[in-house]
């Protein structure tokens, strides 16, 4: 009889940290951050308050957020001029420059922190040497499959802020 007690006591509380768990999931109403998302903009902001697009109005992209803690993020300007020679390796310098400007990639771990509302990449490897091996904390908001999040350390050395948004595919 102890015996059966106990287990309908263990059972009854396991039920109610479920209900509990269940309606503080509908309280937060938040978003699943995993799955794979399409860049919609990019936008800097510089220090004088005006605003570019650095890869034009329809920029290309694709963010991965996985279940196991890992990323990668990959941002095409949409118009990127042809190496004229068909061979990357004969590209002129405006060639190169301009593929250089116009991509923006890297991967590695990521955390989110809901009660913050964060993203921290752990920069493994990047387009971008610069940012290997570094940690970025990105403010973020989520609403209707739409992730926008704030970059202060940019390629630009830190010079303007960027604004993010991808939608969820």
């Amino acid at each position: 009889m102890k015996k059966l007690f106990v287990i309908a006591l263990v059972l009854g509380f396991g039920f109610k940290v479920q209900a509990q768990n269940a309606e503080n999931k509908l309280e937060n109403k938040s978003e699943p951050i995993t799955g794979v998302w399409s860049l919609a903009a990019v936008e800097n902001i510089n220090p004088d308050g005006s605003k570019t697009l650095p890869y034009g109005n329809d920029p290309n992209g694709l963010l991965i957020f996985d279940t196991s803690g890992r990323y990668a993020i990959q941002i095409l300007k949409a118009i990127r001029p042809k190496v004229a020679a068909g061979d990357k390796n004969k590209a002129t310098p405006e060639e190169n420059a301009a593929l250089v400007q116009g991509n923006n990639s890297h991967f590695g771990r990521y955390s989110v922190d809901e009660t913050n509302r964060t993203i921290t990449f752990q920069v493994e490897h990047a387009f971008y040497p610069n940012w290997e091996g570094t940690v970025q904390v990105r403010s973020y908001t989520m609403k209707d499959n739409e992730l926008k999040y704030i970059v202060t350390q940019t390629t630009n050395g830190g010079a303007v802020t960027a604004v993010v948004v991808w939608r969820k595919k």
